[in-house]
């Protein structure tokens, strides 16, 4: 008894999660959209990828700001020079000290220094030109940020367009299964009248299967659409969407039919390209010498955190690597060929954009015409499947001719909603190709 209650219990919880996997609702593209701008992944990672460059933009503040440290140090020695010196800088030598035996043997002598040093650049020239590449970069990793975001964007009009067509598929193949049962329900009319042979009717049953099976297909697209879209919007419920639009021919209006340079993705391209300019030159920068000020404060005592005696020193430095082995001239002709490396790669890039928007313009062209044809070959296919419906009711038409009517009405409609689905995607990708 135990056991068929426990069977009852899983069993009812078992339904209870199907219905909730499979719960269906409603969305529009504006909130698809939005849901998506909000917690895609793919974006979050371009964000992150512009807080990297902004972070590295920030570090070369190196360049002008001060480097401050400050330390606390202590000491415990009997070194001749380190004990004479301790006292030195404690000042507290007396004329005893310089006893020979006790500068050569000197008692335990203990020091506690407190220093805060500061070096301050002034003239580094290979660094301001590091700065401007690293600036350069954050720049163009916010345009690769903006460009990733219009990439999804035209991906969540495509995944809504593809679900819209998937319940398309099934409304059509639901009204082609009811077709289909009608007939076979006059057809074994039919068939005990004497009218019909028996292979009449299994072709009939034939075909209420091959419905059955592409609705079913027709279904599971359904399904993969809604879980492309619950992928995009970091969505891991994986519900059954419903779209709240139908998929109807759209007309967008494109100011642009060109490739615009200012595009955030080939903008970004040219702002890499300025960015291994400057990394070029600031390669050859390093040429140069470095002007840099230092300054420190000492203070010291024989006891811990205290400070009887300090000084303070202030200075600037003129350094200048002359050779550094080869090292130097390897990396400034790395650099230079990286910089001409990159400027090949963005005329390549133009150059293939440009001929994907042609492409696109012809994909536009041909799924307009495809809609023009997909259409009137949808209403002849419909107003043929009419007429020889009623000629079969009057027993004037053969089964295997309906049958081919029927498929190919059910065909047509399949179609037509497929052509405009690839009729409104190449308009979006073609405006997706010609935004600034």
């Amino acid at each position: 008894m135990k056991n068929k209650i426990g069977v009852l219990i899983f069993s009812f919880l078992s339904l209870a999660l199907v219905s909730q996997a499979q719960e269906t609702v409603l969305l529009s593209k504006a909130e698809a959209l939005s849901r998506v701008q909000e917690e895609n992944t793919s974006i979050k990672i371009s964000e992150e990828e512009f807080n990297k460059a902004q972070a590295d933009f920030r570090q070369t503040n190196a360049v002008f700001l001060p480097n401050i440290t400050a330390s606390h140090t202590g000491i415990s020695t009997t070194n001749p020079l380190m004990a004479f010196g301790s006292k030195l800088n404690q000042e507290i030598l007396t004329a005893s000290d310089f006893d020979p035996a006790l500068l050569n043997d000197p008692s335990k002598t203990q020091n506690f220094a407190t220093k805060i040093e500061v070096q301050q650049p002034l003239i580094n020239a290979d660094g301001i030109y590091q700065r401007k590449a690293a600036k350069t970069k954050m720049e163009a990793m916010s345009l690769q940020t903006q460009r990733t975001s219009d990439y999804l964007a035209l991906e969540v009009d495509k995944a809504y367009m593809q679900l819209q067509l998937a319940y398309k598929a099934v409304d059509v193949l639901n009204k082609a299964l009811e077709a289909a049962n009608a007939n076979k329900t006059l057809a074994d009319n039919s068939f005990k009248q004497g009218y019909l042979q028996r292979a009449d009717v299994l072709n009939v049953e034939v075909r209420v299967s091959e419905v059955q099976a592409q609705l079913q297909h027709a279904k599971s697209n359904v399904q993969n659409a809604s879980n492309y879209l619950s992928f995009l919007m970091n969505d891991e419920t994986y519900m059954v969407y419903k779209p709240s639009e139908d998929l109807v021919v759209e007309a967008l209006d494109f100011q642009n039919s060109s490739i615009s340079e200012n595009r955030s993705d080939i903008k970004a391209m040219e702002l890499a390209s300025e960015a291994y300019k400057d990394m070029s030159k600031a390669d050859k920068m390093t040429f140069l010498p470095r002007l840099n000020a230092f300054g420190s404060y000492e203070m010291y005592d024989d006891k811990i955190f205290r400070a009887d005696a300090s000084g303070y020193v202030v200075g600037a430095q003129l350094s200048w690597d002359i050779f550094q082995g080869s090292k130097r001239f390897g990396k400034a002709q790395k650099s230079k060929a990286e910089y001409e490396k990159s400027k090949l790669e963005y005329n390549q890039y133009v150059s293939q954009s440009k001929l994907e928007l042609n492409k696109a313009k012809r994909m536009l062209q041909d799924s307009e015409n495809k809609l023009n044809l997909t259409k009137l070959a949808l209403e002849q296919s419909e107003e043929s499947l009419r007429i020889r419906t009623d000629r079969f009711k009057e027993g004037l038409e053969k089964t295997s001719d309906l049958l081919m009517a029927e498929t190919q009405f059910s065909q047509k409609q399949l179609e037509y909603y497929q052509t405009i689905f690839e009729y409104n995607y190449a308009q979006a990708y073609l405006e997706f190709l010609t935004k600034e």
